[in-house]
């Protein structure tokens, strides 16, 4: 297998799974600071202009990191489930963190960059940064409820756990701390402990 990908969450969630699932795999960088997920080739593997996009030796290429993560689930048979009911459920959670955690997290770290580039006033930022933030924090709350009395979002570890992980691992830029969020915080020091998580989380970054 081929994984396109450069060290974001969505990227991560992907790499995570890899690791966790102990499947071989080529690295391929698309860097997005220098716009390569724009470039002509990239496109026709990944339509939306977006990493990670996998391409499998047996002729499936599948873009959008969700997708990815059903379908190393369904040729690993790990970390997924077989009865219909509980791989819904999971598949709820995967769905909920690509509508609702990702874009909104994702939309807040934007904000709160644009606001710390010299020359712009940061108060120009303040409501969407708000609006943003209010929406992750119900996002988060969300997320502390179904974890109550749990490990993982659905009991076991799954690929929802690797789904949304990448996304609260940026709390300390977006929250500052989630200390509020106690069964999200325990979640998140339990997944962080895991040594594929810690391989995943290095890959194209040797500072790390």
């Amino acid at each position: 297998m081929q994984l396109y990908y450069f060290p974001t969450p969505n990227g991560w969630k992907v790499s995570i799974a890899l690791e966790e699932m102990s499947l071989p795999y080529e690295l391929v960088i698309v860097n997005i600071l220098e716009d390569e997920q724009l470039n002509p080739e990239f496109l026709k593997i990944s339509p939306n202009g977006r990493i990670p996009t996998l391409i499998d030796d047996d002729g499936v290429m599948i873009f959008e990191s969700g997708a990815i993560l059903q379908y190393l689930g369904r040729k690993s048979g790990s970390f997924y489930a077989e009865s219909e009911a509980r791989r819904t459920w999971i598949d709820s959670w995967v769905f909920w963190q690509m509508a609702g955690l990702g874009p909104m997290a994702g939309q807040l770290s934007w904000f709160i960059r644009v606001s710390q580039v010299e020359g712009r006033n940061p108060l120009d930022y303040g409501y969407p940064i708000h609006r943003y933030r209010k929406e992750v924090r119900r996002l988060y709350q969300v997320l502390e409820t179904q974890l109550t009395g749990r490990e993982f979002i659905c009991d076991a570890y799954t690929i929802a756990d690797m789904a949304s992980w990448p996304w609260v691992h940026q709390y300390h830029t977006q929250m500052g701390d989630i200390d509020e969020y106690p069964a999200v915080a325990g979640w998140y020091r339990r997944i962080a402990e895991r040594a594929a998580v810690q391989r995943a989380l290095k890959l194209a970054r040797p500072d790390l």
